[in-house]
């Protein structure tokens, strides 16, 4: 009995055994539960619709590092664990794909086994290239799906009406482009297209929805009025085109930008009490800013730059107690800004540049508690610049108005100071260095185009203490003394040093170190003397070098072929002289475009050898689109002084495809090198008042870009080549003062010059001189009775004028910044011949 009793309760311990193995083994089993093989087959089979390309995830967030996720799938391997797949704890079905900056590339067909995985909740399929295809119809299919975010991975056509079926969405982002580019003004790349009928289905089927992402999406066939019945939940929304309806939904944040609606902003945006970000981004919305704006007690950010607006800043504005951040830069609002002691309690960025601002700027500015960046420039404000009472500012931009007086001397108090523009008003006085010096977190101070000077010399010594700063513009103004000699070697971060147009005297330092940092040296229109530094070349990233009108000499710097990136030279009126020599294989910058060695003493035969390597200005505008040249960071331009057409002036933004030689006022001699006609990309030339001999190249007709050609008071003989004649953009054409002979070609841009382009040359005939040409010449020259030369003299209109005559594209953009920087109008109206 008791044998029986021991083997019965051996059995019952096995047993119990047995059960709780299972029991482990089936709890085991639901927590680790494999993705179903269906799935899995179902995700590689999808992978095969795509190829790995590095670009194709271009613009991915910074802070997200583009990889290839789906390089890491592998067949018989759980697919939950795969890179960017999630699956239900409990089921182990496959609920979200997160293939966002996976640099994919392809397209997503209708028929793809993605939309097999039908417990889908969560995609994300954004940064990537699906090469303009169309967005899938069965995205609609998904019905647990509550967040889809294709954005920035070009889908092409029509959204499809589908998307609405998904009534369980809390996320919907179709978006082209970022916000941060709506903000920065990148050109949009409108690809899908929203239907008026799918609109509605979104707004009537997406109940719980709370974020919806539409930018760069054309709505151009949408009724604004469809906005209107939005679902309540929604609590972010951006797209271009603004609503005009009676909004009282509990919106947090709206951005609406590029908008092809005209008009004003209704006064019905205040009904959106919830509003705590508000982005009317370039638009095309003019009229007054709405009063109702002051409504929103809410609202922290608020963005109305790029638009058309006019009229007064609304005072109720100030009533926005929570505000942060105010950007309404790029408009045209004028009067004064409002005065009020309690004006914006928390306000920290204030940015209202380039408007039509006047008056004198209120108290509350320079007692704000925690202001930190205030731009007021580019406006017409007058009076004194206050004393700063609160060191918290970081950015103070007061440039390009009408201030008089003194710089504050509470400058040296604001201690946390990154940024100073007091550029283009009417400063005077003397100032102290020191003042600046004091400021160990400055990076940018201009003060250009002033009347300041400093009380001795020794002060801008001072400068040398400025450890940490990249941009130093002191130009057009009246300092004096010498250039300190730490100014080479003083700071690693300094890129930009703009001293022109001052009174500084002596020599260049010599002293500039192995690690120069500096990009662009303007020392122009000063009185310095001795040799160009050759220590120079040791600022391997240098792109403009500018000593023109100062009293330097010494031969040719032939050390500029170390600098790789340079791309201005500008020598002017100096005392340089001697033979710049002919070598076997120079190697000039290859960036090298502007280049002017004027008005000094080179002698010799012209470069040839560096004329034929001038690779910066062969073929330089294919595929390149124009920009200026400066620092992107702080949107500072450089500026260079140049002769445009006989004009000297100074071009205050530099384009990144104008080219120039300027070889003129020297004692070069030969002839004209046909290597010239390489240049392909030159937009100007001018070999005037030298001792050239020989004959006009017909390789300058090469130069198809070519605005200007100046080759006047020199010895040339022959004929002008008819070759010329197809120089389309030339619009100032001088050969005068020398020995040429024959009829003038006719035809294009010869149909426009004048007299004066001629003069001084006792065998030219033909028109526009008085003389006419024998019978004789015309037979000698069989290219004048050319059918296609007759045509081009009957045919001359306002198509040739267009191409050359209204001064050229470059000259226009060059003297137009010339007259906008310094205000004369009237000037420049006269100089084209309005009248």
């Amino acid at each position: 009995m008791r044998n029986n009793l021991s083997i019965f309760y051996q059995l019952l311990c096995f047993q119990l055994l047995v059960l709780c193995f299972q029991i482990t083994i089936s709890s085991s089993s639901s927590v680790t539960q494999l993705c179903s093989h269906e799935e899995s087959v179902a995700l590689i089979q999808f992978k095969t619709h795509f190829s790995i390309n590095q670009t194709a995830s271009k613009g991915c967030d910074a802070d997200t590092i583009s990889h290839p996720k789906t390089n890491l799938w592998k067949e018989g391997t759980d697919c939950c664990l795969w890179d960017g797949v999630s699956c239900d704890n409990i089921t182990g079905r496959v609920i979200s794909l997160d293939l966002s900056c996976s640099l994919l590339s392809g397209t997503i067909p209708s028929n793809s086994t993605l939309f097999h995985l039908s417990h889908m909740q969560r995609i994300n399929l954004s940064f990537n290239d699906f090469k303009n295809s169309k967005i899938s119809p069965e995205f609609g299919h998904f019905s647990s799906l509550t967040h889809l975010d294709l954005s920035n991975s070009w889908f092409s056509g029509s959204v499809p009406y589908e998307i609405s079926y998904l009534s369980k969405f809390l996320l919907l982002d179709l978006s082209s482009y970022s916000v941060d580019d709506i903000v920065s003004l990148q050109p949009p790349k409108p690809i899908l297209k929203l239907a008026k009928s799918t609109l509605a289905g979104i707004v009537q089927n997406l109940t719980e929805v709370r974020e919806i992402y539409l930018d760069g999406i054309d709505m151009s066939s949408v009724d604004p009025k469809s906005f209107k019945n939005v679902s309540y939940s929604l609590t972010s929304l951006t797209l271009i085109g603004f609503p005009k309806s009676n909004w009282s939904s509990p919106l947090e944040n709206l951005l609406v930008a590029r908008t092809s609606f005209s008009g004003g902003l209704p006064e019905s945006i205040g009904n959106l009490k919830s509003l705590q970000g508000l982005g009317i981004v370039s638009c095309n919305l003019s009229r007054s800013i709405p009063r109702s704006l002051g409504n929103l007690s809410q609202l922290r950010y608020l963005f109305l730059q790029s638009n058309h607006f006019s009229g007064k800043i609304p005072s109720s504005l100030t009533n926005l107690t929570q505000l942060t951040v105010l950007y309404i830069t790029y408009n045209q609002l004028e009067g004064s800004i409002p005065d009020c002691p309690n004006a914006f309690p928390n306000l920290s960025t204030l940015y209202l540049s380039y408007n039509l601002l006047s008056g004198t700027t209120p108290s509350w500015l320079y007692n704000h508690p925690i202001l930190t960046d205030l731009d007021l420039s580019n406006n017409q404000f007058t009076g004194h610049i206050h004393e700063f009472q609160h060191s918290f500012l970081q950015y103070i931009h007061f440039g390009n108005n009408k201030f008089q007086g003194s710089i504050p001397s509470s400058i040296p108090k604001l201690v946390n100071l990154r940024s100073l523009d007091l550029s283009s008003n009417s400063l005077k006085g003397t100032i102290s260095l020191d003042m600046f010096s004091k400021l160990q977190n400055l990076s940018y101070l201009d003060l250009s185009f002033n009347s300041l000077s400093v009380s001795s010399s020794n002060e801008l010594t001072e400068i040398c203490n400025m450890k940490l700063l990249e941009i130093l513009d002191l130009s057009h103004n009246n300092f004096y003394g010498n250039i300190p000699q730490c100014i080479g070697n003083f700071s690693q971060n300094l890129s930009s040093l703009n001293l022109k147009m001052n009174k500084f005297h002596g020599i260049i330092p010599p002293a500039f170190a192995k690690r120069c940092g500096l990009k662009n040296l303007n020392l122009n229109s000063n009185h310095l003397e001795g040799s160009l530094p050759r220590s120079i070349s040791n600022c391997k990233d240098l792109e403009v070098l500018d000593v023109g009108n100062n009293k330097i000499n010494g031969t040719f710097p032939h050390w500029i072929e170390g600098l790789s990136e340079l791309q201005v030279l500008v020598l002017h009126s100096n005392k340089f002289h001697g033979s710049i020599g002919d070598f076997k294989n120079p190697q000039p910058p290859p960036k090298l475009r502007i280049i002017d060695l004027s008005s000094n003493n080179f002698v010799g035969p012209l470069p040839t050898s560096y004329i034929k390597n001038f690779q910066g200005m062969m073929n330089l505008d294919e595929g390149k689109v124009a920009r200026y040249m400066g620092e992107r960071d702080y949107s500072y331009d450089y500026s260079v002084e140049v002769v445009i057409k006989g004009l000297e002036m100074e071009l205050v933004k530099i384009l990144t495809i104008f080219t120039s030689i300027d070889l003129s006022s020297n004692s070069f001699e030969g002839e004209i090198p046909t290597t010239f006609g390489k240049l392909s990309s030159l937009r100007g030339l001018n070999l005037s008042h030298n001792n050239l001999t020989g004959h006009i190249s017909p390789s300058l007709g090469n130069l198809t870009q070519l605005e200007w050609l100046d080759i006047s008071s020199n010895k040339l003989g022959g004929q002008i080549p008819n070759e010329l004649v197809d120089l389309t953009f030339l619009s100032f054409f001088n050969v005068s003062d020398n020995q040429l002979v024959g009829p003038i070609p006719r035809g294009k841009q010869f149909n426009t010059f004048e007299n004066g382009s001629y003069e001084g040359n006792e065998g030219l005939c033909g028109l526009p001189l008085s003389r006419s040409c024998s019978s004789n010449v015309q037979r000698a020259l069989p290219w004048m009775n050319s059918h296609e030369d007759d045509d081009s003299k009957l045919e001359f209109g306002w198509k040739v004028v267009a191409i050359g005559y209204g001064f050229g594209f470059i000259f226009g953009v060059a003297v137009g910044f010339v007259a906008l920087r310094m205000g004369k109008l009237k000037w420049f109206l006269n100089l084209i011949g309005f009248r």
